[in-house]
């Protein structure tokens, strides 16, 4: 697997941004692999939660051994704090990143697939969150996984007297009054899509049982169920925090409708 920092120049945010990309190239360590293989390659867009860049994933878990031996592409790109989102301070994030990413992928990476089955998205808190709103925004990704999801929809959530002051919040989405019913809360967004006969994501969660985000979780989990949406749900003991996500990316890895190999013992 090849590791790449991308830097590349947004034209929605207007500034350099960064993506870490992991990548299948051919290698002694993969002979099966050839170049038909490594044509048209799956990719999982995998997003991180608040605090976090377009490094965390690699510093702080498993990801590139666990794909060592696996045809996908691992795209890390950053949202700051923007929480995946056209904040209200005229900086569109979600455009950036859901209109503007993939088709920088595609100029940069042709040998990344473009096609909607073959796209994966996936974070963990707000990348959770992050995740579920690109896959209920359009046809990009078929699969769409959440760690520990920020899914909001709740009205005691966001708790922003406890992390953040409320001018952070309004600076993200507006009107804090006005959240559930918005075009940021993803309970609508999945109301929406599911209104308009287009095919919908397979969505997974995980959220540990000791997280203070488990309610949310359930309540949210019961809302895309109820409109028919096929949802791989599951709990354990755990809260939130690094050790857990890093157990469960690989789990995310195999309910994706790819052939995951484990990683073996290589040289």
């Amino acid at each position: 697997m090849a590791f790449l920092q991308i830097n590349y120049y947004s034209n929605v945010l207007g500034m350099d941004r960064v993506m870490n990309v992991i990548l299948p190239e051919l290698s002694e360590h993969n002979p099966q692999w050839t170049n038909t293989v490594l044509q048209d390659i799956p990719v999982l867009y995998l997003l991180h939660g608040m605090s976090g860049d377009q490094a965390v994933w690699q510093r702080r878990t498993n990801i590139e051994r666990l794909v060592r031996q696996t045809p996908i592409a691992i795209i890390m790109p950053s949202t700051d704090l923007a929480w995946y989102t056209n904040t209200q301070y005229g900086m569109h994030y979600f455009d950036a990143l859901f209109e503007e990413l993939p088709q920088k992928v595609a100029e940069l990476l042709p040998q990344i697939s473009t096609k909607r089955e073959k796209n994966f998205v996936a974070g963990l808190s707000m990348g959770g969150y992050g995740a579920f709103k690109m896959a209920f925004s359009g046809q990009k990704f078929s699969y769409a996984a959440s760690l520990s999801g920020a899914l909001l929809g709740d009205p005691n959530f966001p708790e922003r007297d406890t992390w953040q002051n409320s001018a952070y919040w309004q600076g993200i989405f507006g009107n804090l009054d006005k959240f559930m019913g918005s075009e940021n809360d993803v309970l609508t967004l999945a109301t929406k899509q599911d209104d308009s006969q287009q095919p919908l994501p397979q969505l997974y969660a995980w959220i540990g049982e000791q997280d203070f985000l488990y309610d949310n979780n359930e309540q949210a989990i019961a809302h895309f169920k109820a409109l028919g949406y096929d949802v791989t749900f599951e709990t354990d003991p755990g809260e939130h925090e690094w050790y857990y996500w890093d157990k469960k990316i690989e789990r995310v890895l195999e309910w994706l409708p790819i052939e995951y190999q484990p990683e073996k013992r290589l040289s």
